[in-house]
C-alpha cells in the first residue's frame, strides 16, 4: 500500500467512527456516567474510596478528570479518538508480525465492530471498553519483545477493570521465558494503589465486587452463557470464521489460551452483558486479519457477513441523527434524568452539592454538582443490585452493612437528594427506610418527574 492510500484509508476510517459517535453528542450512557460522576468528586477535591464509595478500579474516574469530564461533542469526540487508538495498535501489531494487509484488516475490523454493536457498549467510555487499549497494547509489546512495558499495561488494565487481571498470564503466555519481567512490570504499574485507602479500595471494589459476582440474576447461567455467546457470535461471524482460518495457518496454541482466558472473562459474574465480549475482540480480530489477508474462495462470503451487524446497528444512527432519540424506548429514562437534571439547574446555586438514590450517575453529570454524600447512588444502602432494582427488593448484601452505610448517610448533608428510585420500585424508596426518615425530614419536596422526585434540605448545615 502506498503512502498515499495509507492516509486515505486512516482519513476514512476516522471520519466514519466520527461521524457516528457524533449523532449520539445529545446522549449520555449510564455505564459511563459512573466514572464521570466519580471525576466531577475527584475536581471538587473528594478522596476516591475514602470520601466517597466508588465500587471499581481507580483508573477511569481519573481519565475523565484528567479530560474536564467532557460531554456532548467533546466526549464523542474522545471516544473516537480512543477507538482510533485501538484501531492503530492492533494494526501496529498485525503489521509488524505479518504485513501491511493484515494490519488495515486489524483496523478496519476493531473501526467496525466498536461502531456497529449494542450502543450502551459500544458508545460509553467505561471500564470494559476502555480496558480495550491495555489489553492490545500489551500484546503489541509483547510481540516487539518488551516484557516489561507489556507487563505495565497490562497492570493498566487492571487499575481499570478487575478483569484486567486476566492480562497477566495472556501476556506470559505469549512469553513464558520473561514471566518476571512482565509480573515486575505489572507490579510498577499497579503502584499508584498504594496511594489509596487500602481498606475501603479491598471492601469497595473486591469484597463487593465479589458479591456482585457471586449473585447473578440469570437463573441458568450455563444455558443463558452458551445462548448469548452464540448469538455475540452470529454477529461477529466474520470474526469469528476469520479467526479458524488464521489459526489454521499458524496452528499456534497460545491463540487458544489467549481465548480461553478471554472466555473465563466474560462468564465472570455469570451475567454475560455485551461489554463483556470487549475481551475476545484483541485476539478474534488479530487471527481475523491472518486469516482473511490471503485471498480464499472463502473471503468474500466471510467478509460479506459484516452486513449483519451493519444491518442490525446501523439505521440507529440514522434514527439517531434526524430526531436525537426521542423515538428510542431505550432512552426514556435518560430523558426523564435530564427533565430532572434541568430542574435542579433551575435551583441550583454556587457550593450545592446532590445525593441521587438509585443507580442515576447521568444526574450527577447533568447538574455537574459535586456529592455531598459518602455515595454517589444507593447499592451499597439497599443491598439490591442495580442489574435487578427496578423489578425487586431482595438484597444481596447483608442487613447490618447496608444499615451501617445508611447511618454513614445520615451524618452527611448534600444541598439536593434525587430519589430516582421510589417511583420506579416503591419497595425501595428513599421513604421505606425508617432508619433514614429523621435525616430526610429535614428535607422538602421541590418538584417531580415521571421517575423522580427532586428534594431539597430546608436547613443550613
Amino acid at each position: 500500500m502506498t503512502r498515499t492510500r495509507r492516509i486515505l484509508f486512516w482519513c476514512a476510517l476516522s471520519l466514519v467512527v466520527a461521524a457516528t459517535r457524533l449523532t449520539h453528542a445529545r446522549i449520555l450512557w449510564i455505564e459511563e456516567c459512573y466514572p464521570a460522576a466519580g471525576a466531577l468528586n475527584l475536581l471538587a477535591g473528594r478522596a476516591l474510596y475514602g470520601d466517597f464509595w466508588y465500587d471499581k478500579p481507580p483508573l477511569a474516574p481519573l481519565l475523565y478528570a484528567l479530560l474536564g469530564v467532557p460531554s456532548g461533542v467533546a466526549l464523542r469526540l474522545a471516544g473516537a479518538g480512543f477507538v482510533m487508538l485501538c484501531a492503530w495498535l492492533l494494526y501496529a501489531a498485525a503489521r509488524r508480525t505479518w504485513g501491511e494487509t493484515e494490519g488495515c484488516l486489524a483496523a478496519l475490523f476493531c473501526a467496525f465492530y466498536l461502531t456497529f454493536g449494542i450502543p450502551s457498549a459500544v458508545l460509553a467510555l467505561a471500564p470494559d471498553l476502555l480496558m480495550l487499549a491495555p489489553h492490545a497494547a500489551a500484546v503489541f509489546a509483547l510481540w516487539c519483545g518488551r516484557p516489561v512495558a507489556a507487563g505495565a499495561l497490562a497492570g493498566l488494565g487492571f487499575l481499570l477493570n478487575p478483569k484486567g487481571l486476566l492480562l497477566l498470564p495472556v501476556c506470559v503466555a505469549w512469553m513464558p521465558a520473561a514471566w518476571w519481567r512482565i509480573v515486575l512490570g505489572f507490579a510498577v504499574a499497579a503502584i499508584p494503589l498504594a496511594f489509596f485507602d487500602r481498606a475501603a479500595y479491598l471492601e469497595q471494589v473486591w469484597r463487593w465486587g465479589r458479591l456482585y459476582a457471586s449473585d447473578t440474576f440469570v437463573s441458568d447461567p450455563f444455558s443463558e452463557g452458551l445462548r448469548r455467546t452464540v448469538q455475540w457470535m452470529g454477529f461477529a461471524a466474520t470474526l469469528v470464521l476469520g479467526a479458524w482460518l488464521g489459526w489454521r495457518r499458524d496452528r499456534d496454541r497460545t491463540w487458544l489460551i489467549w481465548i480461553a482466558l478471554c472466555l473465563v472473562g466474560v462468564a465472570a459474574g455469570w451475567r454475560f452483558a455485551p461489554r463483556y465480549y470487549f475481551l475476545l475482540l484483541p485476539p478474534l480480530i488479530l487471527l481475523a486479519a491472518r486469516g482473511l489477508a490471503v485471498r480464499s474462495r472463502w473471503r468474500t462470503w466471510i467478509l460479506a457477513l459484516l452486513l449483519v451487524p451493519l444491518a442490525r446497528f446501523g439505521p440507529r444512527y440514522v434514527q439517531l441523527a434526524r430526531d436525537g432519540g426521542a423515538s428510542w424506548q431505550d432512552l426514556a429514562l435518560y430523558h426523564d434524568s435530564r427533565e430532572a437534571a434541568l430542574l435542579i439547574n433551575e435551583l441550583k446555586s454556587h457550593g450545592d452539592t446532590l445525593f441521587v438514590w438509585g443507580y442515576r450517575p447521568d444526574i450527577d453529570v447533568l447538574t455537574r454538582l459535586p456529592g455531598g454524600a459518602p455515595y454517589l447512588e444507593s447499592q451499597p444502602l439497599t443491598g439490591v443490585f442495580a442489574d435487578r432494582h427496578l423489578a425487586s427488593a431482595s438484597p444481596s448484601a447483608t442487613p447490618d452493612s447496608t444499615a451501617t452505610h445508611r447511618r454513614r448517610l445520615a451524618n452527611s448533608r448534600p444541598t439536593f437528594v434525587v430519589d430516582g428510585l421510589g417511583p420506579l420500585n416503591p419497595r425501595l424508596a428513599i421513604t421505606a427506610y425508617t432508619d433514614l426518615r429523621p435525616w430526610l425530614a429535614n428535607y422538602r419536596e421541590v418538584a417531580r418527574t415521571r421517575t423522580t422526585i427532586l428534594y431539597r434540605r430546608t436547613q443550613l448545615p
